[in-house]
C-alpha cells in the first residue's frame, strides 16, 4: 500500500464514518452524544457509555481505534490479493474488521442494529 493510497483510503474512511455517525446521532437526538473530526482524529462521545477515539496513523499506514468497551486496536488496510478486491480495515491480532467491531458495540449502546457500512466506504473510494 503506497502512502498516497493509504492517505486517500484513510481520509475517505474517516470522512464517511463522520457523516454516518452524524446521521446516527441526529436520529438519536441526545445532547450527551457528540461526534467531531479534526486533524485526522475522530472523537465520538456517547455520554455515560464513554468516548471512542479513531485516528489516522500515516507513519504506520494504520487507523487506530480506542474503544471505551474493548480498548485500543490498530487496523491495517488489507486487500484480498487472490481476487484483487478491496477487503477492509483489519485488526491483525484477531482478524476482525473495524466495521464489525463498531457495528457490534454501537448496536449494544443504542439497543438496535447499527451498520455503519465501513466496508462499503473502502469500495467507494478505491
Amino acid at each position: 500500500l503506497s502512502q498516497s493510497k493509504y492517505d486517500a483510503l484513510a481520509e475517505s474512511t474517516m470522512e464517511e464514518l463522520l457523516d454516518r455517525l452524524e446521521n446516527l446521532l441526529d436520529e438519536v437526538d441526545d445532547p450527551d452524544y457528540e461526534v467531531e473530526y479534526s486533524s485526522g482524529v475522530l472523537t465520538l462521545k456517547l455520554g455515560p457509555h464513554g468516548t471512542y477515539v479513531i485516528n489516522k496513523q500515516p507513519p504506520n499506514k494504520q487507523i487506530w481505534l480506542s474503544s471505551p468497551l474493548s480498548g485500543p486496536k490498530r487496523y491495517d488496510y488489507a486487500k484480498d490479493e487472490s481476487s484483487g478486491q478491496t477487503d477492509d480495515w483489519i485488526y491483525r491480532r484477531d482478524g476482525r474488521t473495524m466495521g464489525s467491531l463498531l457495528n457490534e458495540e454501537l448496536s449494544n449502546v443504542f439497543g438496535r442494529g447499527i451498520d455503519l457500512g465501513i466496508r462499503e466506504i473502502s469500495k467507494l473510494r478505491v
